[in-house]
């Protein structure tokens, strides 16, 4: 039968299409942003340096003079001078004095040497390299007899950390340091010392390790104190996988959540088995003072806490930015320069070392009016750009966020961005690469103590294996109430603790 006409409404049946295309259209669009965004990620750089339109180019070997220039009738003239003397060459750099020499003396062949006379020589200076030497440290205790007390003496045994063990603690120093810093996994090091001429099995390596986490657990649980004492904090957390033995041959993915004293420059790890709320809520449900962090929706929990003042990165938000420049370069680009302004002020006050109410007042000349600017013009932009876009969700997340983005300009001593703990979030993203896992929930809370460490070392210029081997040395046997003098801020080596 054939359908009348009249039943038919084509004027609502146009408008549903033309709605159906711009959806299809709308997810295309944010389905190539995404592929792009994959493409960036497998291919391409990670830097977010943005260069602005208008920002003068460096000079380059292809920059020539105009045209006109060229033709113009050029006069030269010249005076001769004298021939200028070439400086000479300064040398290669000289390696640094601390550094063990061996000598070779080269003399003449044919020459008699009792018969001539040394007058001067030359030295050459190269670096050389031995090989990682695994020795035996031998411990000799004298037992003496007292013929007039008729009584014997001995020296009592060193204090050990592996009292079960016969391994010294310069080589659990080096394993630890060697995965935990230089991302060397353990199973590579002990083929290492098989070619060194000495086979360990990985589960005797991996009791050396646990044991020693076991020694720095309250050295950790001091540093956490510390850490949560500080008054304002970076947050931010990062993924490792798990071995789980309720899913055969399968790994969890578990979370370090790190935060760190924006002044003391303490880290500190956190395991969770999760990326819920839990976790920051069970380590700083006592915590006072500020928390920036990035936008993730655990963080707005602290809002009501009225000991916590919650504030963000900016460089999250220009993250979102650089991303959507494929997408609305205009747009995009508008408020990369502006934001480009704000770090400009922050790097002019640390290179002059500005500081205290001189740093505020600054900011508040200088960056107050930029962000309140940029502020009005993204709730222009908002309504003028599609939501579900890539600049639509760049300006909702930053608009959304605002007073928190804005926050670190009405102070003297907060920062721009949670760029500090990023930066030491980084060696376990290298880390993971080569590892790929942790042995278990309990071994990745056990790297979570080293990595807290550390990286305390790292940020303090401490050598951490110097460090490492002394405490091991010293700590089973140390006042536990006066375990905070063995933090990497706080150490002293004891004379003669590093083995030569």
């Amino acid at each position: 039968m054939e359908q009348n006409s009249e039943d038919i409404d084509y004027k609502d049946a146009y408008h549903e299409q033309v709605s159906l295309n711009e959806k299809q259209a709308l997810k295309q669009q944010d389905l190539e942003f995404q592929l792009a965004q994959l493409k960036k990620l497998v291919f391409g750089s990670r830097h977010e340096k943005f260069v602005a339109a208008d920002a003068p180019l460096a000079p380059t070997l292809f920059d020539i003079p105009a045209i006109p220039a060229l033709l113009e009738p050029v006069t030269v003239s010249y005076e001769k001078s004298g021939k200028q003397a070439r400086p000479n060459h300064p040398g290669r750099n000289s390696f640094p004095e601390h550094l063990r020499r061996v000598e070779t003396v080269v003399n003449p062949t044919g020459l008699d040497l009792a018969l001539v006379k040394r007058i001067g020589e030359s030295v050459t200076e190269t670096l050389a390299y031995v090989p990682a030497e695994l020795f035996v440290k031998k411990v000799i205790r004298p037992k003496y007899l007292d013929a007039a007390t008729n009584s014997i003496h001995q020296a009592l045994a060193p204090e050990r950390c592996f009292e079960r063990s016969n391994v010294d603690p310069s080589l659990v120093a080096q394993i630890i340091v060697e995965k935990f810093v230089d991302h060397l996994p353990l199973d590579r090091q002990i083929k290492r010392f098989t070619r060194l001429g000495f086979t360990i099995s990985d589960s005797t390596v991996g009791n050396w390790v646990a044991a020693s986490a076991a020694y720095l657990k309250p050295l950790y649980e001091a540093h956490k104190q510390l850490v949560l004492a500080s008054g304002y904090l970076h947050a931010d957390e990062t993924i490792i996988k798990v071995m789980d033995s309720d899913k055969k041959n399968a790994t969890h993915t578990g979370y370090y959540w790190v935060y760190q004293c924006n002044a003391n420059k303490l880290v500190l790890f956190d395991y969770r088995t999760g990326r819920g709320r839990e976790g920051p809520q069970s380590i700083l449900k006592d915590y006072k003072g500020y928390l920036q962090a990035d936008g993730y929706i655990v963080y707005e929990d602290f809002d009501n806490n009225p000991d916590i003042i919650v504030f963000n990165c900016m460089a999250h938000a220009r993250r979102k930015f650089s991303e959507a420049l494929p997408n609305d370069k205009p747009r995009a680009e508008h408020v990369l320069a502006e934001i480009q302004k704000l770090y400009a002020i922050e790097r002019h006050l640390t290179d002059n070392n500005i500081t205290g109410n001189n740093k505020l007042q600054y900011r508040t000349e200088q960056s107050l009016p930029i962000l309140k600017a940029l502020g009005s013009w993204l709730q222009q932009a908002y309504v003028e750009v599609l939501p579900s876009s890539a600049i639509g969700k760049a300006i909702a997340y930053s608009l959304s966020r605002w007073d928190k983005l804005s926050l670190y300009a009405t102070t003297d001593f907060l920062s721009i961005d949670n760029n500090p703990v990023e930066n030491s979030i980084r060696p376990v993203a290298v880390g993971r690469k080569n590892y790929l896992f942790a042995g278990s929930h309990a071994a990745a809370q056990r790297s979570a103590i080293f990595y807290s460490l550390l990286a305390t070392c790292k940020n303090y210029q401490v050598n951490p294996v110097d460090w490492m081997q002394d405490i091991l040395t010293r700590i089973a046997g140390y006042p536990i109430n006066k375990i905070q003098e063995l933090l990497p801020q706080n150490w002293k080596p004891t004379p003669n603790s590093i083995t030569e």
